[in-house]
């Protein structure tokens, strides 16, 4: 039962993942109608679609500050109301301006979502599965960008005002998300570090893990002395190695082009020469592959690892980008070819980087510094996400598939030495455990 209590409190948070994922994806159904209903620009287009990844980057900077200030589940509340108000407010949008506001708030509440999401998880999973649970929320992402695709298919059949129920269905997820959260319990490490309630703290930790629970209150009581030295400060210098990794980490993340196709697959196989109607049914293929291989992966990180998966997706990614970039350069278009490049992207993505990025960057920073250090990684991830959705189109019309693919395989080049040279295991090991030799590294 109490097994199950923490998998339930972990699918409850981990529905704020698939907000997140359906909020980012359902656009791409979306932008064609937005732009000519609203006759915008190419720039105006841009800063349309980018507008949520801006939103994004803000929630994500400030995500910290209330999750520390209020608690992880004051916070999740806010990050739900965002949602529902967003998808009600772009769907019954009556102008450009009111359209844009409501896009920004989704996006805040995806950028607070990323950091705070990931940290209740991580503070209140057992050692062991950590990465599986921590993954759910992952594994939710792909999952709500796969029904958005599956969605935005569907309602595309209605008619002129099918952009607006695309953005509107979001609506029922969101609310029953707001009210799922009234049934989780606090963070006890929260509980610890902010409010000093120990024996509310104790009374979840034997939930979490009734053999040890004394402790692991010792443990994280002792842990939380030793980061106060710090005075919390995140760049005090004995933090370099978890900065240094969730940066990088964060950055490669998004030079692989992963926002670019999500928020563009429609519009690069239409490049590739597919027609409007097998452009969209193809992005429900790419979500389909990445629900399956992220599924796989989440399974197996607690077994195999998260540095193993690094470095099997490192390969993948460079072989699939290659053979895109390959596939512009050679113009042999012919049918399906870059479409299934693009699968092979997604599920090499999806078994690496997309199951292991929420997972690693929530564990490798010390509870006092948690949300700071998760916020500095999500940052990062978002700010390279809004560049890369606001310049693809750009660059794709400028340069072509070649030279833009190219770009990108190269990145994971980089990707590859890096996960080989720098990144560390943190499997099977308690947060504490973790955070003794990131500071000692």
């Amino acid at each position: 039962m109490r097994k199950h209590s923490v998998l339930a409190w972990s699918m409850v948070v981990a529905l704020g993942g698939f907000l997140f994922g359906f909020d980012t994806a359902v656009i791409s159904g979306a932008e064609k109608s937005i732009q000519q209903f609203w006759h915008l620009s190419v720039v105006e287009h841009g800063f349309t679609i980018s507008i949520a990844l801006i939103g994004t980057v803000i929630g994500s900077l400030l995500g910290a500050r209330p999750s520390d200030l209020f608690g992880r589940k004051n916070t999740l509340y806010f990050v739900a109301a965002a949602y529902l108000l967003s998808s009600l407010g772009t769907a019954l949008a009556d102008s450009w301006y009111v359209f844009l506001v409501f896009r920004l708030l989704g996006g805040l509440g995806v950028g607070i979502s990323s950091v705070t999401a990931p940290i209740y998880i991580s503070e209140v999973s057992p050692a062991d599965r950590r990465g599986r649970l921590v993954g759910l929320f992952q594994f939710n992402v792909v999952l709500g960008i796969l029904i958005s695709y599956l969605s935005n298919y569907l309602i595309s059949q209605v008619g002129e005002t099918s952009w607006r129920w695309m953005l509107g269905v979001q609506a029922f997820p969101s609310a029953l998300f707001l009210i799922l959260i009234y049934f989780i319990p606090e963070s006890p490490r929260w509980l610890i570090l902010k409010k000093g309630e120990m024996e509310k703290a104790l009374g979840i930790l034997r939930i979490i893990n009734p053999l040890n629970c004394e402790q692991e209150l010792a443990s994280i009581k002792h842990s939380t002395l030793n980061d106060t030295a710090s005075g919390g400060n995140l760049f005090s210098g004995q933090y370099k190695t978890p900065i240094i990794l969730a940066v990088l980490f964060a950055f490669f993340n998004q030079v692989s082009g992963i926002n670019a196709i999500i928020y563009y697959a429609p519009r690069i196989f239409e490049m590739a020469g597919l027609g409007a109607h097998s452009s969209l049914l193809s992005t429900v293929g790419l979500g389909a592959i990445n629900f399956v291989f992220t599924l796989a992966a989440i399974n197996i990180i607690d077994k195999v690892g998260r540095r193993i998966l690094m470095l099997i997706g490192s390969v993948g990614l460079i072989i699939s980008l290659f053979l895109v970039a390959y596939t512009f350069y050679s113009g042999h278009m012919s049918g399906f070819a870059v479409p299934a490049y693009m699968m092979l992207f997604i599920a090499f993505f999806a078994f690496s980087q997309g199951a292991v990025i929420w997972v690693f960057i929530s564990e490798i920073f010390p509870n006092q510094v948690r949300a700071k250090g998760q916020t500095l990684g999500s940052s990062t991830h978002w700010i390279m996400a809004a560049l890369i959705a606001f310049s693809f189109p750009y660059f794709a019309e400028k340069l072509g598939g070649t030279i833009t693919f190219s770009f990108f395989g190269t990145m994971m080049i980089c990707q590859l030495i890096f996960v080989w040279r720098l990144m560390p295991e943190t499997k099977g090991r308690s947060l504490e455990q973790i955070e003794t030799n990131m500071v000692m590294h």
